[in-house]
């Protein structure tokens, strides 16, 4: 386990003993889960104290897990150039419970907010220009959810007829067909297309 890890998470929950959740150091990168409320206050310590200066953010990642009743995970990832080191700190939310915009801390939050808002659909307070980055405006939807579907709801396409993008409800061009991934050299019960061909040549032969 890398060391200089070790006293940096000891740096930091030494100092921040009330806000942070829990440290795990993993893959060589230390995470920190801390509570929503205190998200600003942990980001400006890692921004700001001289053992970290943690001044870049690099992301705010999003994950999604559906089960849970706080169904996201908000990561967002430093780098200290000072230090040579990275961070990931981790918060919990719901679907209606905003997070608290760390805008505030570092300018770059707020695009990174807004594509987590529009991926995810997770909402933060406070942040000055909260709307879609990604997808269009009239968009449904938030498509990294897990329970969105992956075809999507609506297509785009240009229309002749009407000289302009349109959009229309997802037509699939087949049918959903069903697999049994039966390897077609070994066992298969039936005559598999194409095959009824080698059958006829085989009993004109004899």
């Amino acid at each position: 386990m890398d060391n200089d890890l070790v006293e940096l998470g000891e740096t930091i929950s030494d100092a921040l003993d009330n806000e942070i959740v829990e440290k795990v150091i993993s893959h060589g990168e230390l995470t920190i889960t801390t509570r929503a409320d205190c998200i600003v206050k942990v980001l400006t310590f890692l921004r700001d104290d001289s053992q970290c200066k943690f001044s870049q953010l690099i992301d705010i990642a999003g994950v999604d897990y559906p089960e849970r009743t706080q169904r996201f995970d908000v990561v967002y990832h430093l780098l200290s150039m000072k230090q040579n080191q990275r961070v990931a700190v981790k918060v919990c939310t719901d679907e209606e419970t905003p997070v608290p915009s760390v805008a505030g801390v570092f300018s770059t939050a707020t695009w990174f907010e807004r594509e987590c808002w529009d991926m995810y659909g997770v909402m933060f307070s406070d942040n000055p220009d909260l709307r879609r980055i990604l997808t269009d405006y009239g968009f449904q939807g938030f498509p990294l959810r897990k329970d969105f579907p992956l075809s999507g709801y609506v297509e785009v396409r240009y229309s002749d007829e009407h000289k302009r993008v349109v959009y229309e409800p997802v037509t699939l061009t087949q049918d959903l067909r069903t697999f049994d991934f039966m390897s077609p050299w070994e066992g298969a019960k039936y005559i598999l297309p194409g095959d009824e061909k080698a059958e006829e040549a085989g009993e004109g032969e004899g």
